[in-house]
């Protein structure tokens, strides 16, 4: 039996952030992942400057032999009406892929690492959590997504009303035939709303890769939403007539709306495995790293790692992104006052779709990066 001081169980850009953070720390940290990386992670892809700042990424070292889309512009619309393009003029955001991203921050990692490997067992033994009959340790981190086994241990919480997102994405490398056909701009991604405001989609051009893809609260209707909105596209000439491969799906929930615990004996949680992605966008990469920095901090202080201790880090996350909702609003990410007859009118508004839309729900530029040293 091999003995660490945590075990991470995930290695997306939560998890690794964390283990980069701990690694002066003097603690045996073992970082699991069921897949290997690079890995393909289903994602439209970009993250702000302030994730970049925060991570202390050299912008020149990350973009040699990587995709690095900087974005000054945002085109926004209501499925079925004309899209309003603005132009923020500074780059307010950057186009990455995923499997090179997360595979980066993972490779920033020095302690060890156990990849392609699946959790297959959680057995609480004389205070310690025992992985697989193989790794113990005081202090499991669950860092790997919504169907994270470490999450599974703490249940859904108070009522099990979560609202689950689902969404369906597609990226590929386009042939020079598939490019030259393509209206979509690298530097502009696309943000299509569902007239019911249930839902958005995106077209993502990222230098020669095209992500497309759509995510809403009902499952049960994302395909026909999706299928509806890829014939749009090509209609309208912004994505090929030819798509190759078939659209991956993936879940999170929303922080407002997220009843999961984010701490028991010997438990903690992070990321999307912490339902923490922003309630209005659902994006999800700047909450896991601000997450795995603010549990790095609790980590290194705590007494012990009873419940009772690691509360702290419950009392960051509220602190840093809110109470969550007290009541069952099972909302998308819109708040009800937008979903009136002027929701399309606002949608048509420049001053809307940039300072709210874009600024606010999207790039949360009123809030400023955390400071917290990896």
């Amino acid at each position: 039996m091999d003995y660490y001081d945590l075990i991470i169980v995930g290695a997306g850009p939560a998890g690794s952030t964390l283990a980069s953070a701990l690694e002066t720390s003097g603690k045996k940290v073992l970082t699991i992942d069921k897949q290997d990386f690079p890995r393909d992670k289903t994602c439209a892809g970009w993250v702000t400057p302030a994730v970049m700042k925060t991570l202390k990424i050299d912008l020149d070292e990350y973009a040699n032999g990587r995709t690095f889309q900087p974005i000054r512009r945002f085109r926004i619309g209501m499925m079925g009406q004309p899209a309003v393009e603005n132009d923020h003029g500074d780059v307010v955001s950057y186009g990455i892929r995923r499997c090179e991203f997360d595979d980066y921050l993972l490779s920033r990692v020095t302690g060890p690492k156990q990849l392609a490997t699946p959790v297959k067992s959680i057995v609480r033994k004389d205070g310690n959590w025992v992985i697989n009959d193989t790794w113990e340790a005081p202090l499991v981190v669950g860092a790997g997504g919504h169907f994270c086994p470490v999450a599974r241990l703490l249940g859904e919480g108070p009522g099990s009303h979560e609202t689950v997102v689902a969404a369906k994405e597609v990226e590929f490398e386009m042939t020079p035939e598939q490019a030259s056909a393509c209206e979509a701009r690298g530097d502009t991604p696309e943000l299509w709303f569902c007239r019911d405001l249930k839902g958005y989609a995106w077209v993502f051009r990222k230098g020669n890769y095209l992500n497309i893809g759509l995510g809403r609260e009902d499952n049960h209707k994302l395909s026909g939403h999706l299928e509806a909105f890829v014939d749009e596209m090509k209609s309208a000439g912004r994505i090929p007539e030819d798509l190759p491969g078939r659209f991956k799906g993936h879940a999170y929930l929303l922080y407002a709306h997220a009843e999961r615990p984010l701490v028991d004996d010997g438990i903690l949680l992070i990321g999307d495995s912490a339902g923490l992605a922003y309630t209005q966008s659902g994006e999800g990469i700047r909450p896991a790293i601000e997450s795995a920095l603010l549990a790095a901090d609790v980590i290194r202080d705590a007494p012990d790692y009873s419940a009772s201790s690691l509360q702290i880090y419950g009392d960051a996350i509220a602190g840093r992104f809110g109470n969550r909702a007290a009541d069952t609003d099972q909302g998308w990410q819109v708040p009800d006052w937008i979903k009136t007859p002027l929701a399309s009118s606002l949608m048509r508004s420049h001053w809307f779709t940039r300072k709210v839309v874009t600024e606010k729900w999207f790039l949360h530029q009123e809030v400023p990066p955390l400071k917290a040293a990896v």
